[in-house]
């Protein structure tokens, strides 16, 4: 029989955290096997978790959703694009001084589009947007895309390089998401500016400059802040961390006029809660 030390030694070690343990054990294997049953044989191995992960991306996935192979690691979470869009309708307007009924009357350059998912934000808050990609078959599934958002008729896709198209483009707002490098750019400490493919971070904001001054540049969470504020000097700059469910994923930098604070301390936008934002009164 167990003395007096012992019985206290064993009530000690087992002080009902067992349960709770078995429980949080239980709810991770349900997960799991959750997700081992939520597969695409159409989508590559490596863009499974992706697919998991789709209404993050549209809301409306299951009304016919075209993504590809790329569209699935670029495409920006739906409730970081709503963020997104209504902060420049927002900003853009309040500069102006506009009254509610000139709520929204900008067009912006989406200058990387891929499969449409902030074009069709913007669409939905602003008057006319531009939807850009080099890619004939990615630009035509954010036209479909677009097409179930029921905003296709605002949005203008052009087939071509941004780089190319940028001296010939006029609108009120840019708003840069170039290519990062694939999903690999996590692997660094901290992404290098000057190692985008195709052009550097600057050569693509200085691009995007010759169209509007009133740039949002969308970019990996990895980068260094002060680095994207120094890109545009002069020029009031905002730094805003996006997050998601907890998680952080990307880093927003607002030039110009979207620059609500003027300064380079980022601040962070917490997205949680995945539903349609209602139209504010300006």
């Amino acid at each position: 029989m167990p003395s007096a030390a012992q019985l206290l030694t064993l009530v000690s070690m087992d002080d009902g955290s067992q349960p709770e343990k078995r429980k949080r054990q239980s709810k991770s294997k349900r997960k799991a096997k959750r997700a081992r049953a939520d597969v695409n044989p159409e989508v590559s191995a490596s863009s499974q978790k992706y697919w998991r992960r789709r209404h993050d991306f549209f809301w409306r996935f299951d009304e016919g959703i075209k993504v590809d192979e790329e569209g699935w690691y670029s495409v920006t979470p739906e409730i970081i694009a709503e963020d997104t869009a209504l902060r420049i309708a927002q900003l853009y307007n309040r500069h102006r001084d506009n009254t509610t009924d000139d709520y929204g009357r900008l067009c912006v350059v989406d200058a990387f589009c891929g499969v449409g998912g902030n074009a069709i934000k913007f669409a939905s808050w602003c008057e006319h947007v531009i939807a850009i990609d080099i890619d004939p078959g990615r630009l035509e599934m954010a036209r479909h895309n677009a097409q179930i958002y029921g905003v296709d008729d605002r949005i203008e896709f052009v087939l071509g390089d941004f780089y190319q198209l940028a001296p010939m483009l006029r609108a009120d707002v840019v708003f840069l998401s170039p290519p990062w490098g694939g999903p690999e750019y996590t692997s660094a400490p901290v992404f290098d500016l000057d190692s985008m493919p195709f052009h550097s971070a600057r050569e693509w904001l200085d691009r995007a400059r010759l169209v509007s001054s009133n740039i949002a540049y969308f970019m990996p969470r990895n980068c260094d802040p002060q680095q994207l504020a120094d890109l545009f000097p002069k020029v009031p700059c905002d730094i805003e961390l996006n997050y998601t469910n907890g998680f952080f994923k990307a880093i927003t930098a607002y030039y110009g006029d979207l620059a609500l604070f003027g300064s380079s301390e980022p601040r962070a936008l917490v997205s949680l809660e995945q539903n349609h934002v209602d139209k504010p009164d300006i």
